[in-house]
């Protein structure tokens, strides 16, 4: 039996006219691109829809678009209005279409009290989940944190390390030239100061003064340098790991975020790798930057992770038609093609017991997606991987602040 021939553009379009069931199309940011009549009624009904203009990720729940990606469906029920709920069905059509397929049915129908606390109970869960995905983010910052410190402690302790060393050489030098002093105040009080010449360029010759008049700047030099460099990294792992409890959506530069946190795991991951940077001209970008900070800390660690022995690591960034790309790449082991489709889910993970949480790329998969943005990789077994993160450069109906 031979399969039966596609429906004509025309006839398609029909058909999805007559169904009593929403259809809806969105790429793969969530921008809406179709819908049929059914759909556009409700949308039109919803107060938050209608604004949002249909956005995917304001009509369901975010976790359930990433279900989708995995599985590649997802089944639930979302609340809609007042005493009304909506059955929906969410399906990935695979990275070659790049789109979801939203199916609305108005079927959810429950006694009007039970409707209304079954709403108030999920308004309820969402908040709990919200904040437990907030929590488990913070968590996973932490332990990634807690991961690098022994680096950033080593990064920390070298410039103290000849700081101190050249406060220990500073005080000697102030000792000996105090004791210069001292020889030039008796000279002074005496009778016939030229009398103490001798005495005077005697004591400049232990002291050795003429070597401290040439050391004393570069040791300040060096040490100014080296308590720079500390706070540098103090202030990197600050802007990194604060929890930007206000959610304020900010103008950001990208390239200041990548590299501070460059520098913050640098040290794990610089005996081996080389680092390769190739930075476009970005625009300043609408985002929650420490979020955006912890993608790109999970990236680069796997990247370093993925490097048996010594490899490269590169970071490219792009900016075109509205857009910027922010690509982190290695020359490591690559991901097996059966095992791409599940890198994003929730503790799924290929590196051994203890290496891992399976929790970096579902993470990361949730900010991208809550900054209206995708994830799109590229690997080969035994020749690497390509991670870029693709981000709007301004966010739909988003207040920003200054």
């Amino acid at each position: 039996m031979q399969p039966p021939s596609p429906l004509p553009a025309p006839l398609a379009d029909k058909v999805l006219t007559r169904l009593e069931e929403g259809v809806l199309l969105h790429e793969a940011d969530g921008r809406l691109i179709y819908a049929n009549p059914a759909a556009d009624a409700l949308i039109r009904l919803h107060p938050v829809w209608t604004e949002m203009r249909g956005q995917l990720d304001q009509m369901i729940p975010v976790q359930a678009i990433a279900d989708a990606r995995a599985h590649p469906d997802w089944h639930g029920v979302v609340p809609f209005l007042p005493g009304r709920m909506l059955d929906a069905r969410l399906y990935w059509l695979g990275p070659d279409a790049g789109r979801f397929l939203l199916l609305l049915k108005d079927g959810v129908r429950v006694r009007s009290d039970d409707e209304q606390a079954l709403q108030l109970r999920h308004e309820e869960l969402n908040v709990r989940f919200n904040a437990a995905q907030e929590q488990l983010l913070q968590s996973e910052k932490l332990a990634s944190i807690g991961q690098l410190a022994a680096g950033v402690a080593h990064e920390i302790n070298n410039p103290i390390g000849y700081v101190h060393s050249n406060l220990g050489s500073l005080q000697e030098y102030v000792g000996n030239l105090f004791a210069l002093i001292d020889v030039y105040e008796r000279a002074m009080r005496a009778h016939d100061p030229h009398a103490m010449r001798s005495e005077i360029d005697d004591t400049r010759e232990r002291l050795d003064v003429d070597f401290i008049s040439r050391d004393l700047p570069q040791l300040l030099t060096e040490s100014r340098q080296g308590i720079e460099r500390v706070t540098a990294i103090v202030r990197d792992l600050r802007d990194f790991s604060r929890s930007d409890r206000e959610h304020a959506w900010r103008l950001a530069d990208l390239h200041a975020g990548l590299d501070s946190t460059i520098n913050i795991v640098w040290n794990e991951l610089r005996y081996k790798a080389t680092l390769q940077k190739d930075y476009g001209t970005l625009p300043m970008v609408e985002c929650l930057q420490s979020e955006l900070n912890q993608v790109f800390m999970n990236l680069l660690m796997n990247a370093g992770q993925a490097i048996d022995g010594e490899g490269v690591i590169s970071v490219r960034t792009g900016h075109e038609a509205g857009q910027v790309w922010v690509e982190i790449g290695d020359t490591g082991s690559g991901i097996a093609p059966e095992m791409l489709q599940r890198i994003f889910d929730p503790f799924f993970t290929t590196k051994p017991v203890g290496k891992g949480t399976g929790l970096g790329l579902s993470i990361s998969y949730g900010i991208v997606a809550k900054h209206h943005g995708r994830i799109e990789v590229e690997s080969t077994p035994q020749s690497g991987s390509r991670f870029r993160v693709i981000l709007p450069v301004r966010q739909p109906h988003v207040d920003v602040a200054p």
